[in-house]
């Protein structure tokens, strides 16, 4: 009996130290195939379902205000770029642009009764200089006959004592003196006024040149300004016509017939479905390998796994999310706690595959980057500083 449980014992301890090392080989060869998976593949790839789809939003606001007359889409419609989304009321517009064609064409007539003007303010210096040698000659003429009487009076007054000139004489002489003094005076105020009249006339032909100098009628400033304010009044006009910027599906649309806008009020959204990116929220751990260029699978929750979109990595936000939240972590404390930040990475989608398969606003999507490939010219993705102490 003994010999028998010593043989069993053996056999059994055999047994036990082939299993033992049949389950340290399964565990070699899972440990190595894990190292080779990991070093071959996985590590090669990042991947997230921190991901949503996204586009840049075309918000829909008037250029000038007034009282919708129509509205020509609905949410959920497709447009295309060009098509008319609504109608403000035109009277206003229409009459201010015709008010400013009829200011233009004002502009234009003043602007040649300038023109014309200075033909006959040319005339007038002419005018005004013959008037003024006139009045010179008149003025020597007084002045002469002024002295003349002058003279007269002395002479009669001087004779007068001994008796060679009568009295009568003598008033004759002075009513002369007097006569020809007042006459010298008028002559004198006559030639002053002609030559204001002259100066005056000169001044009203410059400030009329200033304002026809170097242009013609068309580029006059007055008529410029003029067609400045009727281009402004036509544009004002069109733009009672609002119109799709560019393809994509009428969102949020806030705006209701006989409702009174005013520039800058949003109306409406136009979202490019065809111009769909992804944000995909990458830990920053995630991101060393990570380049502008590289290829990306992407699925979105709404269509499973069955349909797959090949991206490219288009560029990094700024900073992470929490960085431009509306309360940002503030991390100057005594008890702060080290968090791993996401930072947000663009795919851009092919076309051709969002037309086959669309995307909305918000969708979820799960993103897995290729990092073997580098780009061409691809840049370091982040550059993260390692904590070194707390």
């Amino acid at each position: 009996m003994t010999q028998d449980n010593t043989a069993a014992d053996a056999t059994l301890k055999q047994r036990r130290n082939k299993r033992l090392l049949a389950l340290g080989g399964v565990v070699a060869l899972t440990a190595v195939a894990a190292t080779a998976y990991w070093t071959l593949y996985a590590s090669n790839y990042v991947s997230t379902d921190n991901a949503y789809a996204a586009v840049e939003v075309a918000q829909i606001t008037p250029s000038i205000g007034g009282i919708i007359a129509e509205v020509k889409v609905r949410d959920t419609q497709a447009v295309k770029k060009g098509d008319v989304l609504m109608v403000i009321d035109a009277t206003d517009a229409r009459l201010a642009a015709a008010q400013a064609e009829a200011e233009l064409d004002q502009a234009k007539r003043r602007v040649r009764s300038y023109v014309a003007n200075d033909s006959s303010l040319a005339a007038q210096i002419t005018a005004r200089e013959a008037d003024e040698r006139r009045a010179a000659a008149q003025l020597t003429g007084a002045q002469a006959d002024f002295e003349r009487a002058k003279l007269d009076l002395s002479r009669r007054e001087a004779l007068l004592a001994s008796g060679s000139v009568s009295g009568d004489e003598l008033s004759k002489a002075k009513n002369a003196y007097a006569g020809t003094e007042a006459n010298f005076a008028a002559v004198k105020a006559a030639a002053a006024q002609g030559n204001a009249n002259l100066r005056s006339a000169v001044a009203a032909k410059e400030a009329n040149a200033a304002l026809i100098s170097n242009t013609t009628v068309e580029t006059n400033p007055e008529v410029l300004a003029a067609r400045a304010r009727l281009d402004q009044a036509q544009v004002d006009l069109a733009r009672t016509v609002i119109r799709a910027p560019l393809d994509g599906v009428v969102a949020k649309r806030q705006v209701q017939l006989g409702q009174r806008v005013q520039p800058g009020m949003p109306l409406m959204a136009i979202v490019p479905v065809s111009e769909m990116y992804v944000d995909a929220n990458f830990k920053e751990v995630q991101l060393e390998k990570v380049r502008v260029g590289q290829p990306v699978k992407l699925h979105a929750d709404i269509y499973g796994k069955n349909v797959t979109y090949k991206g490219v990595v288009e560029g990094f936000s700024g900073g992470s999310g929490s960085a431009f939240s509306t309360i940002p972590a503030q991390n100057a404390t005594g008890n702060w706690i080290k968090v791993v930040q996401r930072l947000p990475v663009r795919v851009r989608l092919d076309p051709a595959e969002l037309l086959a398969n669309p995307l909305k606003v918000g969708l979820s999507m799960s993103a897995e980057i290729d990092t073997r490939s580098n780009a061409r010219h691809a840049t370091a993705a982040v550059d993260t500083p390692r904590n070194t102490s707390n």
